[in-house]
């Protein structure tokens, strides 16, 4: 009986979005840092936004940001844990190693990012917050998140997610700026740092199912 060894699954040609998603944030980091944290050159259009975001802080809008803020909280971080236990109980190391890579690879751009920019909070957030407002945790671990989900879906599901994904990323980040939580390049700016991060992660682990021999 002859061996056959399938030929690898090309690895996603992601190298154009992900260095376009990595870059940016820094680009917008830099120049934020170069030009004082407190007042970036477009810190007129994060006012502008802030004021749009005034509120009433009630309704249902209030309840879906808050509920936003306890996913990409501390308590929220079990989620990916949870996701990493359950696929290496299921005999699926590699991918359970994918979601853990992704999660702390993107936590640590935020926060390295937070550390060389830190930049000043809105004013009077709704939530409790921590330092440095650039860039979004939430907003990144959202992008990680919807980003792992479509490496496990085959490419015509894949192309249907998007979509949900996008519109899940964009209420995340609106739900930063509702709670005065964060100004809203850094929401975009985190959002770009977890996707650009994942990206690069989904390349390195792919293939994420890799066929036994026959």
């Amino acid at each position: 009986m002859t061996l056959t060894v399938p030929r690898p699954k090309r690895r996603p040609s992601h190298a154009l979005p992900t260095a376009i998603c990595l870059l940016l944030p820094l680009a917008i980091g830099a120049l934020i840092r170069a030009n004082g944290a407190a007042h970036p050159p477009f810190q007129s259009w994060d006012d502008t936004w802030l004021r749009w975001m005034g509120g009433p802080h009630k309704g249902p809008a209030q309840a879906l940001a808050s509920a936003l803020n306890w996913f990409g909280g501390p308590y929220g971080a079990l989620v990916p844990l949870a996701a990493t236990a359950l696929l290496f109980a299921l005999r699926r190391p590699r991918r359970a190693l994918f979601v853990l890579t992704a999660t702390l690879a993107t936590q640590l751009a935020v926060q390295a990012l937070k550390h060389m920019v830190d930049r000043p909070r809105p004013p009077h957030p709704l939530v409790a917050v921590d330092h440095g407002s650039f860039p979004s945790g939430h907003a990144a671990t959202m992008a990680m998140t919807v980003l792992t989900i479509a490496a496990f879906l085959p490419p015509p599901t894949r192309r249907l997610w998007y979509p949900a994904a996008t519109l899940l990323t964009l209420t995340m980040m609106w739900s930063r700026t509702w709670l005065h939580a964060h100004w809203l390049s850094d929401t975009a700016a985190g959002a770009l740092a977890g996707a650009g991060t994942t990206l690069l992660v989904w390349w390195a682990f792919t293939p994420l199912s890799p066929k036994p021999r026959t």
